[in-house]
């Protein structure tokens, strides 16, 4: 009987880090300097435990994974971002909320 409090705490540290794993995958985690759909310049933060956060507004929060050659990111505000690979550049695309037309595009560059 003890032994279920600690196969469950054990499976929960093995999530977590499978989760991790998956968004440090091919290079995303860190900050990336974007413009938003009126031309601002911001930045957006991925971070290894697959939480993401932006510049643009405090409440700009939400997660992120990788799908193929981009970082997928979900935001609370229902917004989704995508940082891809396209050659040797990278291009963020931002998606309003039940949208599958782009909002906005604009370069994507890796500063930290």
């Amino acid at each position: 009987m003890t032994r279920t409090p600690i196969t469950a705490a054990l499976i929960s540290t093995f999530a977590m880090i499978a989760s991790a794993s998956l968004a440090q995958s091919n290079g995303f985690e860190g900050t990336w300097k974007v413009k938003s759909t009126s031309g601002q310049p911001f930045e957006i933060t991925l971070s290894a435990d697959g939480t993401a956060k932006a510049t643009l507004r405090n409440d700009m929060t939400g997660t992120w994974k990788t799908e193929g050659q981009s970082a997928v990111i979900t935001w609370k505000t229902g917004w989704t971002t995508k940082i891809s690979k396209e050659g040797e550049h990278y291009t963020k695309t931002a998606y309003r909320k039940g949208q599958s037309s782009p909002a906005n595009t604009s370069p994507a560059d890796k500063v930290k």
